[in-house]
């Protein structure tokens, strides 16, 4: 047994000594100890030995970035290709870090352009993300592939506008990238850009000849595939996508580009649409309000969009397709943006809305009315959906104060009162008995047989779930008008209880 020190490392034992000096190699890069590296490669030490998980000392000195030591490796024999455990190579990692320098020394030593990792993940692709230029240019002069694919089939532009890298979308852009590459979810390049509000991404490829108003059409999903995108889309146009996701300048940027301001082909305009970017539900997550991108208010956005003529009494039509995010409690069909506002109990929208024309009357196909909605009609677990009682009390107050018809009555026999009801608003019940509601209207069963005392018992919502301040401010109301509690009451469904399996058939015999 014997001692050995090379390069400031002490090795025991000639068995041990010749596989311990050679991972030792790939050590001092990891530990940036040049001068032992030094020493290690002048004694003969292989440059290529790996340590456990297959690094070598290239791949570190291609991991800090470090020119010098890449050269000294490069110099003494290292294997520009070797790849680790892990799938990655040296240009793998450099072009994860975006090096050009480094990059650059690898492929001039051999390094192939196009090496991919597991899952085909190029590194192009992964100077894309990184945004480096100089590496993605240096690359493409060696022949890497702008339009490969990765297992999810997408490309390094997507990998580009998805980061926000818009000197690398512009570069691959040049060199003929395909603007229209398309994944299974229906997103493009151009899309990615959009969904991130990318606003110099999106100019780059408008000016590159991208239709602003090609709609994003996902292929039949696959067993087992993954979704690219956030949210339930199925179907949507660039000028919805944006406004979905609260990039208001950028959306009116695609309108000023070409985009109809008055775009239906998903079932919503982007004035019906904003309420529920607005006040999303509470059960749609935790996101919350959407941030967005940009300095315009989604106020500002409103008034923009109007300008361009965007219709504010627009009308949806029926049997269209609605993105469930933001879809109405409330029948949409022929459903205004203000009824949609109103639904909401978005009260500064509404009070936008109805100063920039909006009729208070207009109601939807089943004759829900803007007053109606706001009151509650069309609330299904109210706890859950957008609006406090406060906010649908004001909401209430100002359609009254532009004419709403108090009394009306829908095609399903609801009333307000009945809204009130539904939404568990008694401050809403009291508020429209004081401004005149009919009792001799509203007392009446609408046509699931559901009257407001019954409603309010818990009779005619998806739980059977009593709400005693709005039985006791019914009840009043309704004693105070002389009318009678008694009645049949429906048949309580309760659509959460769990439904007997059925039983096994019986064998024959």
């Amino acid at each position: 047994m014997h001692w050995r020190k090379i390069g400031g490392l002490v090795f025991l034992g000639l068995a041990f000594t010749a596989s311990a000096v050679a991972a030792s190699v790939a050590d001092a890069a990891e530990q940036r100890d040049e001068a032992s590296l030094r020493t290690l490669l002048q004694s003969g030490v292989d440059v290529n030995a790996a340590q456990v998980d297959g690094t070598t000392a290239l791949h570190w000195a291609a991991f800090y970035d470090d020119p010098r030591m890449v050269g000294l490796l490069v110099r003494a024999g290292a294997d520009v290709n070797a790849v680790n455990r892990y799938g990655l190579s040296p240009l793998v990692q450099a072009c994860t870090n975006g090096d050009a320098e480094v990059v650059k020394l690898l492929l001039e030593a051999g390094a192939d352009a196009n090496t991919t990792m597991s899952g085909g993940e190029t590194a192009l692709m992964l100077a894309a993300r990184s945004g480096s230029t100089e590496a993605l240019k240096a690359l493409l002069a060696r022949g890497a592939d702008p339009n490969s694919r990765e297992r999810l089939g997408q490309t390094a532009l997507m990998w580009a506008a998805a980061e926000g890298q818009t000197a690398a979308v512009r570069a691959l852009i040049e060199v003929g990238a395909d603007l229209n590459a398309r994944l299974d979810s229906g997103f493009t390049p151009f899309f990615f850009a959009v969904r991130e509000g990318a606003f110099d991404i999106v100019q780059a490829f408008l000016a590159a000849g991208v239709d602003v108003n090609a709609m994003l059409q996902p292929a039949e999903r696959k067993p087992g595939s993954v979704r690219l995108h956030r949210g339930n889309l199925s179907s949507t146009s660039p000028l919805l996508l944006a406004v979905q996701n609260a990039h208001f300048e950028l959306a009116i940027a695609l309108v000023e580009a070409g985009a109809d301001p008055n775009d239906v082909r998903t079932g919503l305009t982007p004035l019906h649409m904003i309420s529920g970017v607005r006040k999303p539900d509470s059960s749609d997550g935790s996101d919350g309000v959407r941030t967005g991108s940009g300095r315009l208010s989604s106020a500002d956005f409103v008034r923009e969009m109007v300008k361009r003529g965007a219709d504010v009494n627009f009308r949806l039509p029926e049997g269209m397709e609605r993105l469930p995010a933001t879809s109405s409690h409330v029948g949409p069909e022929e459903a205004t943006p203000l009824l949609l506002a109103a639904d909401r109990s978005d009260v500064p929208l509404m009070r936008l809305l109805l100063e920039l024309g909006a009729d208070p009357s207009l109601p939807n196909s089943t004759s829900t009315t803007p007053l109606m909605a706001a009151a509650g009609v069309g609330s299904r677990e109210p706890l859950e959906e957008a609006g406090e009682e406060s906010e649908a009390l004001e909401a209430v107050k100002l359609l009254l104060g532009h004419g709403a018809d108090i009394n009306a009555v829908d095609n399903n026999g609801d009333t307000a009162m009945h809204g009130a009801a539904y939404g568990i608003s008694p401050l809403v019940a009291n508020l429209l008995t004081e401004r005149g509601a009919d009792p001799q209207v509203w007392k009446n069963p609408n046509k699931f047989g559901c009257s407001p005392l019954f409603i309010a018992e818990g009779y005619c919502s998806r739980l059977p779930r009593p709400d005693a301040p709005t039985i006791e401010a019914v009840t009043k109301l309704m004693l105070a008008a002389g009318l009678s509690l008694e009645g049949e009451r429906p048949e309580i469904i309760d659509s959460y209880q769990a439904v007997e399996p059925p039983k096994p058939s019986q064998p024959t015999k």
